[in-house]
């Protein structure tokens, strides 16, 4: 997940949303896996200029910048359905976390990753997991930031259900789009509105809560650490400074 990758998410997701046409969206990718996550090559979380403040500021912009992609997946007005293949890490899990419901292929590799290079994950899924996934297991897989199944994954309500391969797994999301999209799409569109405000009425706050807490303390020496530890290829030596 680079830049063009945020900017152009948003931008397809907001003229879908845009098309009375459209009555579902269904999110997959191609290649071997759906997403590993952010382009740490490609990213600026170390990058600073200026006064801390002023660096501070810069940090609050980006991130709020790319809340807005998944921001606005969760925010169309069309069900969503994620369709998994591969590794879904990090971003990947704020991604479909973003979406309505999520299928997964057998094999399917998850893990909320950002606690494992030194950043508290700021683009949604500590705040829409909760809504998806029981507190301990959510704490447990945050907190520790490791890999879990697919069986893991639909056992805790993660996904929806486990399929056999990408191609069944796409093939099915496209069906239940389908199915969404034989019923009247002005009650379709209702429903997922007015769910929206019974799971997340607070969520512009605790997205705009997290972006304020890594704007003061993500430019840190771990995260220096883990970037370098990244490029060598070698476990990170955390110290907490």
């Amino acid at each position: 997940m680079n830049p063009a990758f945020f900017a152009d998410l948003e931008a397809a997701v907001r003229e879908l949303s845009e098309n009375d046409a459209v009555r579902a969206i269904v999110v997959s990718a191609q290649g071997p896996h759906f997403s590993v996550g952010l382009d740490l090559k490609e990213s600026n979380l170390t990058a600073s200029s200026g006064s801390p403040a002023a660096a501070a500021r810069g940090t609050y912009r980006h991130v709020k910048q790319l809340q807005r992609a998944f921001d606005a997946l969760a925010e169309a007005p069309q069900p969503t359905i994620a369709a998994v293949h591969g590794y879904c890490i990090g971003g990947g899990i704020d991604l479909i976390a973003s979406c309505d419901m999520r299928l997964a292929a057998r094999g399917s590799v998850f893990s909320i990753r950002e606690a494992r290079i030194a950043i508290v994950a700021d683009l949604g899924s500590l705040q829409r997991l909760p809504r998806i996934v029981p507190r301990g297991h959510l704490t447990e897989l945050a907190l520790t930031a490791e890999d879990f199944d697919t069986d893991r994954a639909e056992r805790i309500g993660l996904i929806n259900r486990v399929l056999a391969d990408r191609e069944e797994t796409i093939a099915e999301a496209v069906a239940v789009a389908e199915r969404i999209a034989s019923n009247s799409p002005l009650a379709t569109f209702g429903t997922k509105e007015i769910l929206r405000g019974v799971y997340d009425s607070d969520l512009p706050g605790q997205m705009d809560r997290v972006a304020l807490w890594n704007s003061a303390f993500i430019r840190s020496a771990d995260l220096e650490e883990a970037f370098t530890a990244f490029l060598q290829k070698r476990a990170p030596q955390f110290n907490g400074e």
